[in-house]
C-alpha cells in the first residue's frame, strides 16, 4: 500500500517551545508553511480547530487558491454548524481546491472547551451527534434528490444541495480518538482513523480495536490508519538527543507555574482518553521501541500529538516504517520549529520512507507473481 505524509497547516509561528510572534492568523506565515510542505514531498496538511482559533475552512481555502498540489485535511466540530450548511461548505471547498479535501470530524474531548461555543452535551451524546452528523453530510454530498431527516439530534425536510464535491462519490471522512466510543463511531463511519503516536504494541492493539469496530458496524472494509508524531532530528544520534532535551526544557520553561500552553488543554487531569493514554505511557517509561520518546507528552499534559521520535533521519525513518509494517499508511508529523522542521523532515526522512515502502511493494508483488508462474509451468 502507498504511504502518505500529513503535516500541519499552521496559521502562526507559535508552538509548545515558543509563543507566537505575530497575529493568530498570519497570512504570509500560513502560506510559507504550506509551501514548505508542498515543495518538500508532503501530501497534505491539517488545518486544526480551536474555539478561539482562526476559522480553518477560510485558511484552507486561502491555501487552496495559492498552491496547486497540496491536499487539505480540514478539522471540523459538529457543534459549530448545522450539518446541511457544513456539507455545502465542504463541497464548495472541494470545488475551490479541485478535489483536494478530506474532512476530519472532531467530537470534542473536553467539556469546557466545547462549552465555550455553546455545546453542553455529554461526551456520549457528542459521539451520537457526530455519527448522525457524518451520515447527513455524506448524504448531502451524494444525494441528487431532495430528502428529509428526522433523527436524534437533527430534523429537516426537503433538502437538496446545489453544490457537490469534485471528488466522486464524495471526499474522505477522517476521525480520531482512543476510547471505545471513538472506535465505534470511527469504525462505523470513517475512511481514515487517526491515532496519536504510542508504542508499537499499543498501536497494534488500537488498530485491532478499530478493525473490530468496523466489522461490528457491518463494514466489509476497514478505515485506513493514520498515526501522528513529533520528530526531533539530528545529524547524529548524540545531536538529536541533545536537541530533544533542549526541546523539553523549552516546553517546561513555558509551562512553569502550571501555565497551560493553550486554553484548550489543561496540564493536569485531561478529560479525553487519548491524553490519558499518553500520560500513562509516559509513566511507564521515557523510551520505547526504536525511537519513541515520551517526555514531550508528559511536559504538555498529554496535549494532542505530543510523543516524539528522536534520532537521525535514518533512525526516525526506520521507526516510521515499523508503524507502516503494522498497517499504518498515513504518517503525520509536526516539528517545533515548524517551517525549518518541515523542510528537514521532507528532505531527509520522507525520501527514505518512500523508497523503503516502494521496495516492500516490489517484494510483495514478486511473491504474488512467483506462485502464478509455478502454476503456469505445472499446467
Amino acid at each position: 500500500m502507498p504511504v502518505e505524509f500529513l503535516g500541519i497547516g499552521g496559521t502562526n509561528d507559535g508552538s509548545e517551545t515558543q509563543p507566537l510572534s505575530g497575529p493568530s492568523f498570519d497570512k504570509d506565515y500560513t502560506l510559507r508553511l504550506a509551501r514548505a510542505h508542498e515543495e518538500h514531498g508532503w501530501d497534505r496538511v491539517l488545518f486544526a480547530y480551536g474555539s478561539g482559533s482562526p476559522e480553518p475552512a477560510q485558511a484552507a481555502a486561502y491555501i487552496a487558491t495559492k498552491l496547486d498540489k497540496l491536499q487539505i485535511l480540514l478539522a471540523h466540530r459538529p457543534n459549530v454548524s448545522y450539518p446541511t450548511f457544513a456539507a455545502k461548505t465542504f463541497a464548495t471547498l472541494d470545488q475551490i481546491s479541485d478535489g483536494r479535501l478530506t474532512v476530519h470530524f472532531i467530537t470534542g474531548g473536553t467539556d469546557h472547551e466545547q462549552q465555550r461555543e455553546g455545546d453542553y452535551l455529554t461526551k456520549d451524546e457528542r459521539y451520537s451527534r457526530t455519527r448522525e452528523y457524518i451520515r447527513i453530510v455524506k448524504k448531502v454530498w451524494t444525494s441528487r434528490e431532495p430528502f428529509d431527516h428526522d433523527g436524534e439530534h437533527y430534523k429537516f425536510a426537503d433538502f437538496l444541495s446545489d453544490v457537490f464535491p469534485v471528488q466522486q462519490p464524495r471526499p474522505n471522512v477522517s476521525f480520531g480518538g482512543s476510547s471505545p466510543a471513538a472506535y465505534r463511531a470511527g469504525g462505523a463511519e470513517a475512511d481514515i482513523f487517526c491515532l496519536w503516536g504510542e508504542p508499537l504494541a499499543d498501536t497494534a492493539a488500537q488498530i485491532e480495536s478499530v478493525k473490530q469496530a468496523a466489522k461490528d458496524a457491518g463494514r466489509t472494509d476497514v478505515p485506513r490508519i493514520q498515526v501522528a508524531f513529533r520528530p526531533i532530528l539530528g545529524a547524529t544520534e548524540e545531536l538529536a538527543w541533545e536537541k530533544a532535551y533542549r526541546t523539553v526544557d523549552a516546553i517546561k520553561a513555558r509551562t512553569s507555574g502550571h501555565n497551560p500552553l493553550t486554553r484548550r488543554h489543561s496540564l493536569t487531569n485531561p478529560e479525553n482518553t487519548g491524553s490519558q493514554r499518553l500520560l500513562e505511557i509516559a509513566e511507564r517509561g521515557e523510551r520505547f521501541d526504536r525511537a519513541l520518546w515520551t517526555p514531550t507528552a508528559a511536559a504538555t499534559g498529554g496535549a494532542g500529538n505530543s510523543n516524539a521520535l528522536v534520532g537521525t533521519p535514518e533512525t526516525v525513518a526506520q521507526a516510521l516504517l515499523d508503524y507502516y509494517d503494522l498497517g499504518v499508511d498515513i504518517l503525520s508529523a509536526r516539528g517545533y520549529d515548524m517551517i525549518n522542521d518541515t523542510i528537514d523532515f521532507g528532505r531527509h526522512v520522507i525520501p527514505i520512507v518512500r523508497e523503503e515502502v516502494a521496495k516492500r511493494e516490489r517484494e510483495r508483488a514478486a511473491k504474488i507473481v512467483e506462485p502464478r508462474r509455478e502454476i503456469a509451468v505445472d499446467g
